[in-house]
């Protein structure tokens, strides 16, 4: 009889880590539906919800070894991996790059009259930019990103997008500079 009563005495996570076959599903049905509500609530799809499920329970298999009772119940120890699981799944996430994709049709006429005489000028002074500073300059002004960004979405290094950045800035200066001499109506914000 006393072997009987040591075998209820090993806990599921115990078994698990003893590498019992039957734990394992039982591990899978206790505690199923929790993992399945934390991986829901952290994730941004069903399809990625389940792939944390699977990710969870894996690591849930080879930490089974460590799980001491005397710390706290089975349910915290396995609510514990599932946090620490999503929350590592959510940094992967967000450290990913995501692509940019970069559409510039320059006017093939040059700038039309409708646009002004503020943005032809401008205009010129971003069709006078090498491509790649052209780039930089619209993907850094128009769409916001950071020189860390540009340098992910495009596959520059970063020093050579930052220098992209101020040589582009320096030439439509430049440019603009050369307008507002010429006699054309000075853009707003530019002093000279």
């Amino acid at each position: 009889m006393l072997p009987a009563v040591q075998e209820l005495s090993v806990s599921l996570l115990g078994r698990v880590a003893a590498g019992d076959p039957t734990a394992v599903k039982e591990c899978a049905e206790r505690f199923g539906g929790l993992v399945w509500s934390l991986a829901r609530r952290g994730s941004v799809s069903t399809e990625d919800a389940e792939d944390a499920t699977q990710e969870i329970f894996l690591d849930l298999w080879r930490s089974a070894a460590r799980y001491d009772a005397a710390v706290g119940s089975e349910v915290t120890f396995v609510a514990m991996i599932a946090r620490r699981r999503l929350i590592d799944r959510r940094r992967r996430r967000q450290r990913a790059p995501r692509a940019v994709p970069f559409v510039h049709d320059p006017p093939e006429a040059g700038p039309t009259p409708e646009l002004g005489a503020e943005a032809a000028l401008a205009a010129r002074a971003l069709d006078q930019l090498r491509p790649e500073q052209r780039q930089v300059l619209i993907l850094t002004a128009c769409h916001g990103l950071s020189h860390e960004e540009v340098a992910t979405s495009t596959g520059m290094p970063l020093g050579t997008v930052k220098a992209h950045a101020r040589r582009g800035l320096m030439r439509v200066r430049e440019v603009l500079g050369e307008g507002v001499a010429a006699g054309a109506p000075q853009p707003v914000g530019v002093v000279s």
